[in-house]
């Protein structure tokens, strides 16, 4: 496994000894209100989302995200740790978003952003498993045709807050199809739910991933084709 998923015990000591730099992605009242992790800057998910302004769906553009980092303290070559109070869905955001304008905020790959047209490809694709990251009336309510459902909540653990054990991961994964030997195509609604499962499959070692940043909105609105049901 990479350590793009890491526990409080290796932030603490790598905090110590100034090795990372921490940015928390809740809302300015939680990160005020609430408190934060020693030194971290505020840097809300609103701030790196644009459904106007950006490019690729709902990423904020370079120059934005770039200034964002800029304001925060955060250099191009810094390690980045992210956090939040959601089951890790918005810090996960941040990082795939750093990691896309030029960051490598987890020693991981450049991110494989995909197009519609390869969405289209990969749905009569044998060796690719699109995967639908949504809650199941999401799913049953419509879904890209051939497309598995994976909700990005059954990869975390809701007492711990955190992932759930490796084996436990690997053997939920396996049972849906989403294996390392396939090509693995992410999509949710507007692509925040599939940076967590994004994440986590890189954590887990899978080589070959597909981002689709314009999810099931872009789908739908260039006249995809749907299915229903479980």
């Amino acid at each position: 496994m990479s350590d793009a998923v890491v526990p409080a015990a290796w932030v603490a000591d790598r905090l110590r000894d100034g090795d990372v730099s921490v940015v928390d992605v809740r809302d300015a009242w939680e990160y005020d209100g609430i408190g934060h992790l020693p030194g971290a800057p505020n840097v809300p998910f609103d701030s790196f989302r644009s459904e106007t302004a950006g490019e690729a769906g709902m990423l904020p553009g370079a120059d934005r995200f770039a200034e964002l980092m800029s304001e925060a303290g955060v250099g191009v070559d810094d390690r980045l740790v992210a956090y939040d109070d959601t089951h890790g869905v918005f810090a996960a955001r941040l990082l795939v978003t750093a990691e896309l304008y030029g960051h490598d905020p987890a020693r991981l790959h450049l991110l494989p952003l995909v197009d519609l047209a390869t969405v289209e490809t990969a749905v009569d694709d044998p060796e690719a498993v699109l995967v639908d990251t949504r809650e199941a009336w999401e799913f049953e309510e419509g879904h890209i045709p051939g497309a598995i459902r994976l909700d990005w909540r059954e990869l975390v653990d809701d007492d711990s807050r955190g992932l759930r054990p490796e084996p436990a991961l690997r053997d939920l994964l396996a049972d849906r199809g989403v294996v390392p030997d396939r090509r693995v195509l992410l999509y949710c609604n507007t692509a925040r739910r599939i940076s967590h499962t994004y994440t986590v499959l890189r954590h887990l070692g899978y080589p070959d991933l597909a981002f689709y940043e314009g999810s099931l909105t872009e789908w739908e609105r260039e006249g995809g084709d749907l299915e229903t049901g479980a």
